[in-house]
């Protein structure tokens, strides 16, 4: 596992700090987080890949390739700003000279696997493919993710693109009975383990204790020490 997509089945459920729970959890490695497009913040701003660094240690190397200030789609948010979008190819481009001098490298996604980057359509799916990376899928804990997941799974198939495994974003200290079911069904509609589920307040934690339990969120195949389901 050199290069690892982390996407999410939508926005704002954890894919950044799912995605510094595994930069945390495989503390043994050179790991660097790369961050096609960056929207909603203003330069200067710490973004996602800063966070992850921040949250995992410093044995994570933070890069992002562009940065659009609106919070929007990226292609939507660079066509507002007159900025040239992202494409996939320098995605693929930027991850595999970064997997040359690190043993492993997150791509984190924005938003789902389809928002586009560019206004020819194209997605992070695009820069998987071009990679022949294997995709992780983060999702959230309640009512309604097992549609969105499985529409996610779905549409990898479709693209020839292979799923890891699902990790759930932010799991509530106190699961209400469909984040309980949700936890055994999800695997089923991913066709694929579930790897994972870190705690809602996690991204709060003080970077040292997030870094001390970081491999007791997630399974093995992601450097931790949960059984995967």
């Amino acid at each position: 596992m050199t290069i690892l997509v982390v996407t999410g089945t939508g926005t704002e459920i954890g894919k950044t700090i799912v995605t510094a729970a595994v930069a945390a959890a495989c503390a043994d490695r050179g790991v660097a987080v790369l961050k096609p497009a960056q929207t909603g913040l203003a330069p200067g701003e710490p973004g996602d890949a800063a966070e992850v660094a921040r949250l995992a240690g410093g044995h994570v190397t933070a890069v992002e390739l562009a940065r659009f200030p609106e919070p929007l789609a990226p292609a939507t948010a660079a066509r507002r700003a007159g900025l040239p979008p992202v494409r996939p190819y320098e995605i693929a481009d930027a991850a595999q000279k970064l997997a040359t001098e690190h043993d492993l490298v997150l791509i984190e996604g924005a938003g789902g696997l389809l928002v586009r980057f560019d206004d020819e359509g194209s997605t992070l799916a695009d820069a998987a493919r071009l990679l022949d990376a294997p995709v992780l899928v983060v999702t959230p804990a309640g009512l309604g993710t097992l549609n969105t997941t499985a529409l996610t799974a779905e549409a990898l198939r479709a693209r020839g693109l292979g799923c890891l495994g699902v990790v759930v974003g932010s799991m509530p200290a106190e699961p209400d009975l469909a984040s309980r079911c949700n936890l055994a069904d999800l695997p089923v509609v991913a066709g694929a383990p579930l790897l994972g589920a870190v705690p809602a307040s996690a991204g709060a934690l003080e970077p040292a204790d997030f870094r001390a339990r970081a491999g007791s969120w997630l399974a093995a195949e992601l450097g931790g020490n949960r059984p995967a389901g």
